[in-house]
């Protein structure tokens, strides 16, 4: 019996034993400070539903928590904090077969061991909510089980302020206005559409990924966690939101101030934004939009070779659109995401040091799913990627596993999961990834597809996660 296949069996057999225990209904730092059930702001967690949307673009500040308050003499509201903390942890428990083992990080020519558990994959410690009247947060600190290091994970500190105006009748208007503080482009986002917290939710660590991604994007050579915002944002008439946040740099460790030996730099500012309209009916809700980023960064240590934080630069600008339908009935759910990323990359900086063969690139990025769930408890989702753009035999050179050596960056296939919810803080998942193309071809020929004989195929993934919120 192989590694993988007791795995699979004590999954099963836990999945049974949760099913014969008794409910214990625990429930994470949210669903602590208001009172509620995770379901009324969850289709199934992280996915929000459209109460969901409204507590986090209201400041996450609805609770149901006796309060600590303080007044001055002038009636003045000076605190008013939850007398308990909304605190919780998430536990990710994971394991990790790719179709051809991995080649061993030391010794040339052997492989690594064909299988991998993470236990954990990551621990996760959260304040989530209220800080103050019209204040709130989402706080995420992270233990990260492969680089057996802790620090800030996704992050959103945000004020919101509720309006209406237009008279006590039917044509009453109703605006909320908020300021967002955070560290990762989309993450203050409130539909499942856009990276942060887009589909999958949770992927493998230890498994080979596509070598790029776009700057907006969650995957290689992104901004998030490493970057700095503060913006503005109105939702007006439960239907149109708008946004506008400025990053800066913010990278964690190394030197700082920051230097040539920092990596991916921005200089000045890179705005981000976001416009989407969302319309409701009976138990359905549809929300189409577009979002995009621009930034220009000092390349800084690139592939071992530190370049001063001057002169030439990279751009990128990114332009995107989305769409996210749900149904939410009492027994059935169902999502349909999707997004499509354009990237325009001018790249002085990279071809002046010789990192890149062309001064300019670009980069696009399609993502679909769909998902369905009976009754909040088993269900499952379809995915599908395709990431395309400018062959740059410098930029994506030829390197075991993760290279192309073909020069394209072109990688796409599809993901299929399913997850099973005894409670609904507690979810046991089994992932499928399969690699059509990875880093520019199939690799289905002498040479594999990163020059060292390996094929997309070889990539293909099984993943087995035991993902519990409490």
């Amino acid at each position: 019996m192989t590694g993988l296949h007791r795995l699979i069996i004590c999954v099963f057999a836990a999945g049974v034993c949760v099913v014969r225990a008794a409910p214990s209904w625990a429930v994470p730092s949210f669903a602590r400070q208001t009172g509620m059930a995770c379901s009324a702001c969850h289709t199934v967690f992280p996915e929000l539903s459209p109460f969901g949307r409204e507590f986090k673009l209201n400041g996450y500040v609805l609770d149901n928590i006796k309060q600590v308050t303080g007044i001055d003499i002038d009636s003045r509201q000076t605190l008013s904090l939850n007398q308990i903390p909304p605190i919780s942890l998430m536990l990710q428990v994971s394991y990790t077969h790719t179709s051809a083992p991995l080649p061993d990080s030391a010794i040339s020519g052997a492989l690594a061991k064909d299988g991998d558990l993470l236990f954990p994959q990551q621990v996760s410690l959260f304040y989530a909510g209220k800080i103050a009247d019209g204040l709130g947060a989402f706080i995420q600190l992270t233990y990260d089980g492969v680089g057996d290091s802790f620090g800030f994970d996704n992050t959103d500190v945000r004020y919101a302020h509720h309006f209406s105006f237009g008279g006590a009748n039917s044509n009453d208007h109703e605006l909320i206005l908020g300021i967002t503080l955070n560290n990762n482009p989309t993450v203050q986002d409130v539909w499942n559409s856009t990276p942060a917290w887009g589909f999958p939710y949770s992927l493998s660590s230890v498994a080979p990924s596509p070598m790029t991604s776009a700057k907006i994007d969650s995957g290689a050579g992104g901004f998030g966690q490493s970057v700095g915002g503060i913006g503005v944002y109105a939702w007006f008439d439960d239907h149109y939101y708008a946004e506008l946040t400025d990053y800066i740099s913010a990278i964690r460790g190394g030197a700082h101030p920051l230097d040539s030996t920092s990596t991916n730099v921005i200089t000045g500012n890179a705005p981000y934004w976001r416009v989407a309209y969302e319309t409701r009916w009976a138990r359905n809700s549809l929300e189409v939009g577009a979002y995009g980023l621009n930034s220009t960064v000092y390349p800084g240590n690139t592939n071992g070779i530190n370049e001063p934080l001057s002169g030439p630069t990279n751009k990128y600008k990114d332009v995107a659109g989305d769409f996210q339908y749900q149904y939410i009935g009492e027994d059935h759910l169902f999502t349909a995401l999707g997004t499509y990323i354009h990237e325009s990359q001018t790249l002085d900086a990279s071809a002046f040091y010789g990192f890149s063969t062309n001064n300019s690139n670009t980069l696009n990025t399609t993502k679909l799913t769909a998902e369905y769930y009976y009754k909040r408890r088993i269900g499952g989702s379809v995915g599908y990627f395709n990431l395309t753009g400018s062959s740059d035999p410098i930029l994506y050179a030829p390197a075991p596993v993760t290279g192309s050596a073909n020069g394209s960056p072109k990688s796409n296939g599809y993901i299929l999961e399913v997850n099973y919810l005894p409670w609904l803080n507690t979810k046991l998942q089994a992932q499928y990834v399969g690699y059509q193309n990875f880093n520019g071809q199939n690799g289905n020929n002498p040479g594999g597809y990163d020059g060292s004989n390996r094929t997309a195929s070889n990539n293909n993934t099984v993943y087995l996660l035991v993902w519990l919120n409490f």
